[in-house]
Order: structure tokens, then sequence, then C-alpha cells
């Protein structure tokens, strides 16, 4: 009898950590969506960056939407503005752009906006700077990191003087953890 009543707990408890984990991977998806999961793949190991931190910056910025177009004239999952996707797309080398026809196409955008924080990450000494860059332009984050009230060697800020800026980088860094668990997660499934 005590086996039975054993075995019976023992199945309860693990129905409770199954439907815990479903739950909560349910949860995760919900407020951390994963689409264009390839091509942000693709596009991550060709350009060298982490598709943590890809898969992060559009959640942020877009939610996934690949429509998404800002108050500010920045379009598409990555939201990229008008003037940098021209000179992205100069760099990449992607013949006959048309901002208005390709920045909403998800493999365009994302190779585009991929290749783009990668440029920034070079460009800076952390990831926090290279996300403030990404928001606010480089050349606001430039006279930042020259600016002694907001860096204290040229390289790193102190401060961000843009609250929308400050904000921006903290829920991507957020969302660069709970990321790093769907990925950890997915490729664990995988490998089940």
């Amino acid at each position: 009898m005590k086996k039975k009543i054993k075995f019976v707990i023992f199945i309860l408890l693990l129905f409770s950590v199954g439907f815990g984990v479903v739950f909560s991977i349910h949860t995760f998806k919900r407020y951390f969506p994963i689409d264009y999961f390839d091509i942000i793949n693709k596009y991550a190991n060709l350009h060298g960056v982490d598709p943590v931190i890809v898969a992060s910056i559009i959640n942020v910025e877009s939610r996934f939407n690949k429509n998404a177009v800002s108050h500010a004239g920045a379009s598409g999952l990555m939201q990229l503005m008008p003037g940098t996707a021209i000179w992205v797309a100069n760099e990449l080398g992607i013949d006959n752009f048309d901002f208005d026809s390709m920045i909403f196409d998800p493999a365009i955008n994302i190779n585009m906006g991929t290749w783009y924080i990668n440029r920034l990450i070079r460009s800076h000494s952390t990831i926090d700077v290279a996300l403030a860059a990404y928001n606010a332009g480089s050349g606001n984050v430039s006279s930042w990191l020259d600016n002694s009230n907001f860096s204290d060697d040229g390289e790193t800020l102190n401060y961000i003087p843009f609250e929308e800026t400050r904000r921006y980088v903290r829920v991507v860094q957020i969302s660069m953890y709970a990321y790093r668990f769907m990925f950890w997660i997915n490729n664990f499934l995988d490998f089940l």
C-alpha cells in the first residue's frame, strides 16, 4: 500500500513539474516571442552576433511585428531608420535597395539590423554602449562618451542622459536573460 501511495505522489509531482515547465515556456513565449528563429540564427551567425541579442532587440523594437513603424519613421522588425537602412544596404551590397518596398521583408530587415548591431558592438567597448547607440544614434553616444558627466573613461557610460535610451538598454538586457533561457530550452528540447 505504501508503495502505491509513493508512486501516486511521485506521478503527481512529476505531472506538476511538467505542467509548471510547459506553463513557464508558454508564459515566456507570450512575453518573449521567437518568430523568425531560423532567419535570426542565419544572420546572427553570418554577422558574428549572438542571436540572443538580435531576438532581444527585435522584441523590444517591434514585438516581432514585421510591419511596425515608429513615430520617428523607423521601420520593420529591427526598426531601422531610412538613412541608416540605405547606408547599411550600400555597405552590404544590396543592389537597388528601396526602403519602402524592402524594409518590411523579415530576412532583409534582420540581415541589415544584425549587420548594423555588429558594427556598433565592434565600434564600442560594451554591449550596453552599442545598444545605446542603436537606440539614440552613434552621434549622441559619441558626445556622451566625450562628456565626463556621462563617462569616466570615454569608452563606457556611467549615465545615459536620455530616459528612453536608459529604459531601452535596461529592457533589452532583461530580454537577453529571457531569450538566453528560451534558446537553452529550445536547444535542450532539440537534444531530447
